[in-house]
C-alpha cells in the first residue's frame, strides 16, 4: 500500500494528497473499477450529483472492507439546485444515493455567477455542516471575486477550491489567490489529453525513470494541488498513486511552465446545471 501524505485543511479536514476522479464511471463496472483503486490505495473518491454514480462511488466504500472512517468521500452540488431549499434537499439526496452515513466533502460544483444564487447555495452547505450531514465543505471553479463573497457573507472559508490545473493551464493567479485565503486546492483534469505526448513531458519523465503521467501527476503535487485522475484500468490506477519520490528540479519546473497556453472554462461564463 503507499504512503499516500496527508494535507490539512484550515478547519481540521484532512485529505490526502491525490484522488480518484469517477467521472463516467457507473454501473456495475463501476463499482468494480472504484473497488479496484481503493484496493490500490485511493481514499478520497470524487464524484457529483450529475456524474450519475454517487450510489457506484458509496457501494465501492461499503464492500470494501476498508474502514469508513479512512475514506473522503465528496461530491459536488450542481447549479440547478442553488437555490437555498433546493440545495439542502440535493445535499440530502446526495447522502441518499451514497447510502453511506454521511458526506465527508462537499464542492459547489460551478458559481453559475450569471444566475447569482451561490451565496445562497453556499449558506446552504454552511447549515448542512452545522446540522452533521457534511463533514467539510468547500467550492470548485470558484475565481478570487466568488470566494470573498461567500466568505464576506458567512464568514466561513471553503476548505478547498477544486479547479482545471495542468501544464497547459497552471493557473498561477488563482492557486496564489487560494493560497493567501488558506484554501487547499484540488486539480481536475490533471492528464489533459495532448500532454503525455509533448516532447518536453516525455524527455522529463525519462529523465526521471517515470512515465508522462506520473511525471505530470508530480508537477501537480510540486504545486500543492491534490491532483484527481480519472482511469478505469487496475494498472494506470496504481501507477498514478506512484507519484510522491519524483522531485522536480527548478530547471525542470520552469521548462514545464513553458507548456501555458491559457484557455480552460472561464467560471464568470461557463455554466453548469
Amino acid at each position: 500500500m503507499p504512503d499516500i501524505p496527508v494535507l490539512t485543511g484550515q478547519d481540521g479536514a484532512r485529505l490526502p494528497a491525490i484522488g480518484l476522479g469517477t467521472y463516467d464511471l457507473r454501473g456495475a463496472e463501476g463499482v468494480r473499477q472504484v473497488r479496484t483503486a481503493v484496493d490500490a490505495g485511493y481514499r478520497l473518491l470524487d464524484t457529483a450529483f450529475n456524474y450519475d454514480n454517487e450510489g457506484v462511488v458509496g457501494r465501492a466504500i461499503l464492500e470494501s472492507g476498508v474502514p469508513r472512517e479512512e475514506f473522503v468521500y465528496s461530491t459536488k452540488l450542481p447549479g440547478r439546485y442553488h437555490r437555498h431549499d433546493l440545495a439542502r434537499k440535493a445535499i440530502e439526496e446526495s447522502l441518499y444515493r451514497s447510502g453511506l452515513d454521511r458526506l465527508d466533502l462537499v464542492l459547489i460544483h460551478w458559481p453559475n455567477p450569471s444566475r447569482d444564487l451561490y451565496v445562497e447555495a453556499w449558506r446552504a452547505l454552511v447549515e448542512a455542516r452545522q446540522d452533521g450531514l457534511v463533514a467539510a465543505i468547500g467550492v470548485s471553479n470558484f475565481l478570487p471575486e466568488h470566494l470573498d463573497r461567500i466568505i464576506g457573507d458567512t464568514g466561513v472559508t471553503p476548505v478547498l477550491n477544486q479547479i482545471e490545473v495542468h501544464p497547459y493551464f497552471p493557473q498561477d493567479d488563482l492557486r496564489a489567490a487560494n493560497a493567501e485565503r488558506g484554501i487547499l486546492m484540488e486539480g481536475w483534469s490533471p492528464l489533459k489529453p495532448g500532454l503525455r505526448e509533448e516532447p518536453l513531458v516525455i524527455r522529463i519523465a525519462e529523465a526521471h525513470g517515470v512515465t508522462p503521467g506520473r511525471l505530470l501527476l508530480a508537477w501537480s503535487v510540486s504545486l500543492g494541488v491534490i491532483p484527481l485522475p480519472r482511469s478505469s484500468s487496475a494498472e494506470r490506477q496504481r501507477e498514478n498513486l506512484d507519484v510522491f519520490d519524483v522531485e522536480l528540479t527548478e530547471d525542470e519546473l520552469a521548462e514545464i511552465r513553458t507548456l501555458a497556453r491559457g484557455g480552460g472554462a472561464d467560471p464568470e461564463t461557463h455554466e453548469e446545471l
